[in-house]
């Protein structure tokens, strides 16, 4: 579990290929810190599982799904990545639940300057949009954003001038890959609508079966 609030940025220093995935290797220095083997980095918001340390970074592999759905197959030598670690039970909350899981990547379509503010619009695959929500949360490449504005295929979000210089975002351009993962608890509700069944009606029959005569 993470918060979307992203720690460092971290640069690639090697993606190779390793039996059917990669082995992905991040230099760094902040998410180090208490890091063990084991345990879990996100990494543009993909949940990865560090398997090797060393004083400057540490490496993960990416399995088969996670080069399907998100943009880490896209990364190169000196490809500057968000990192954050998992929460702890002492974790302040500053964004939202992320769990890392990325549900698919979308496209950025369009940076506005909005005099130290800076829009970004995001088309989305159909799929996600119905929990793209206005002033809902939702997580690109690790980040947690706030969705100002929704269209049929589209969401923009808003960064403040600190989170631009602390996340990599505004060094990509318009074209390139996003990883998003909407709110949970948006796909645990449609979840349940799903499988909720109407509840059984109290007639004469029902309560005598039940011992209520």
């Amino acid at each position: 579990m993470f918060t979307g609030i992203v720690e460092e940025m971290g640069k690639v220093r090697s993606c190779q290929e390793s039996g059917g995935g990669f082995d992905l290797s991040v230099a760094c220095a902040v998410v180090l810190e208490g890091t063990q083997l084991g345990d879990s980095i996100a990494v543009n918001g993909v949940c990865l599982t560090v398997t090797n340390l060393d004083g400057d970074g540490f490496t993960a592999g990416l399995a088969p799904e996670t080069l399907k759905r998100t943009n880490l197959g896209q990364l190169g030598s000196g490809s500057p990545v968000n990192l954050e670690r998992s929460v702890t039970p002492t974790t302040r909350m500053g964004g939202h639940f992320v769990q890392g899981h990325v549900d698919n990547a979308g496209a950025i379509t369009e940076f506005r300057k909005d005099k130290d503010a800076l829009w970004v619009s995001i088309k989305a695959p159909a799929e996600l949009m119905k929990f793209i929500v206005h002033k809902g949360y939702v997580t690109l490449d690790g980040t947690s954003l706030t969705v100002v504005d929704v269209g049929p295929d589209w969401f923009n979000v808003t960064l403040v001038d600190y989170t631009q210089q602390h996340i990599i975002m505004p060094g990509k351009k318009v074209g390139d890959a996003v990883n998003i993962e909407v709110d949970v608890l948006g796909k645990y509700v449609e979840r349940l609508l799903q499988h909720t069944q109407p509840a059984a009606p109290l007639t004469a029959d029902f309560l005598k079966e039940n011992g209520y005569d």
